[in-house]
């Protein structure tokens, strides 16, 4: 009798039941059995527990909710994300923990070497044909900082003498034109005078032509100069920048590793030389590979220095000397020379120089 019984409740577990008694699945018929089938395994054994289906007059103790098992489902999925989202944050912070410390640690080993050196107790790595380099760059670059300061300053002054002289032409060219009605000895005066201002007015705007010329060489000597010293030079004084960075860590690291040899050797200081020799590698490949690019960048600047200004030095000294002679072929000459494009006739807005 028993033995039936349990037959006759596991017969009616396998009965699928839906809305209207046909035996198609529900959308959520395969999560609902993989959920019976994790209750089945885990729960208690059918011996010692009554399953009865509604319906055949049994009471209520023994039936299992299936809102109860799906909310049981979600809220183990929902704390599964939580802890994989924790885990992961947790994993996040710790990261930057330990970039934050190898900073700290880092900083705190450049700035006890940067005193020693400048209380005179710190050994300094030198390269005293390097330095010596890169102490003549920074001369030069001041020196070409102020050939650009008064090159802009001639242009400035040049443009407002150009504009000046094209406005008192204007002026000579409108008084030139102008005819009172007089009559016998005045009028005959009066055109001479005409005549003068006519010849003046022609010889600004021959003067003001000749300025623009020149505005234009000047401007492409300053363009020039400007790349050379704020671009060109200034990309070589950051990887100077980045060298001397580099030697104040290595001699850092280098110190460190020093200290640590000079103490006892027992096992927690052997784990730390270990460490702090790995560590002195890393900065001194550093510090050789960018003494290595500055030796390189310095040897292509002064290369390339001395074509830039042969070249801009020939065409200031070309341009000035044509103009103050009065030459306009030979100053048109050497614009086509290094091939200087002028602003389109009767541009009167100021160069780019005059706008900055």
């Amino acid at each position: 009798m028993m033995t039936d019984g349990i037959m006759s409740k596991a017969a009616t577990m396998e009965i699928p039941i839906n809305s209207n008694g046909d035996t198609g699945t529900l959308p959520e018929d395969d999560s609902l059995e993989q959920d019976l089938q994790q209750v089945m395994v885990s729960g208690p054994n059918l011996n010692e527990t009554s399953i009865v289906s509604g319906g055949y007059g049994g009471t209520g103790e023994g039936i299992i909710p299936i809102s109860s098992i799906k909310g049981s489902s979600m809220h183990q999925s929902h704390s599964s994300s939580a802890v994989t989202a924790e885990e992961a944050s947790r994993g996040v912070a710790v990261e930057k923990l330990d970039i934050v410390k190898k900073w700290g640690i880092n900083t705190y080993k450049c700035t006890k070497q940067m005193i020693s050196e400048r209380f005179g107790r710190g050994l300094r790595t030198v390269d005293l044909e390097l330095e010596a380099q890169i102490d003549v760059l920074r001369d030069t670059k001041r020196k070409y900082e102020n050939i650009l300061r008064l090159a802009r300053a001639l242009t400035n002054h040049f443009y407002s003498m150009v504009q000046t002289q094209r406005a008192l032409g204007d002026t000579f060219s409108d008084l030139s034109q102008k005819s009172p009605e007089l009559q016998g000895f005045q009028i005959k005066c009066l055109s001479d005078v005409q005549d003068e201002f006519g010849y003046n007015a022609e010889t600004q705007k021959l003067l003001c032509k000749n300025g623009e010329t020149l505005l234009g060489a000047i401007n492409f000597f300053v363009a020039s100069i400007n790349t050379l010293v704020n671009k060109t030079m200034e990309d070589t004084l950051m990887t100077v920048k980045l060298y001397e960075n580099a030697r104040l860590e290595f001699d850092a690291y280098r110190a460190d590793l020093e200290e640590l040899n000079m103490g006892p050797r027992d096992a927690v200081t052997l784990s730390r030389i270990d460490t702090a020799q790995q560590q002195f590698q890393i900065h001194k490949e550093k510090y050789e590979r960018l003494r290595s690019d500055v030796t390189i960048k310095l040897k292509f600047l002064e290369e390339n220095k001395v074509k830039v200004m042969h070249k801009q030095l020939l065409l200031f000294h070309n341009a000035i000397s044509a103009y103050f002679a009065g030459n306009q072929q030979q100053l048109e000459q050497t614009l086509k020379q290094f091939n200087i494009k002028l602003k389109p006739p009767g541009a009167d807005k100021p160069s780019w120089l005059e706008e900055q």
